[in-house]
């Protein structure tokens, strides 16, 4: 799987560390950065993360900041993109099950790097369940290409 990744300063550590874990685990890897924890904007990696899935660059995108919540509203304003904020294993699967998050948001800051590890290994590894789910994602995605032409 092409898996897009990126974090502010904050994330940095933990996005090396998730990283060296998806390669490990035989994924290709596409860094929109940083490459150092120099303060930088979530913005920047967030937004290219986020078009990299849409514009279907890559299959699945991980972004991580202090609290995940600056990455979360980042990529989801990028039509195409759903992104969830996990802090655990449970967040993870349903937003994989339920909503065909196709961007994990993950707070360095809050979750340590054992309980962060688990939840990308699951969220990779959890299949949408389709059904009554897919009409709910059906409505979000007509939404966009009524409301977000020219976006």
């Amino acid at each position: 799987m092409k898996i897009a990744i990126g974090s502010d300063h904050r994330g940095f550590s933990a996005k090396e560390r998730i990283r060296a874990q998806l390669e490990s685990l035989g994924h290709e890897i596409c860094d929109f950065g940083p490459d150092s924890n120099k303060a930088c904007d979530y913005p920047d990696a967030g937004l290219a993360v986020a078009s990299a899935i849409s514009t279907g660059g890559a299959d699945r995108g991980v972004l991580l900041c202090g609290s995940g919540i600056g990455m979360s509203i980042t990529a989801n304003k990028v039509p195409g993109v759903r992104a969830a904020l996990c802090h655990d294993e449970l967040t993870a699967q349903m937003s994989r099950r339920h909503n065909d998050a196709n961007i994990l948001c993950l707070p360095a800051d809050l979750i340590g790097d054992a309980l962060m590890q688990s939840v990308v290994k699951l969220w990779l590894t959890t299949d949408f369940e389709g059904g009554r789910h897919a009409r709910r994602l059906e409505k979000i995605a007509n939404f966009e290409q009524t409301h977000l032409k020219g976006c």
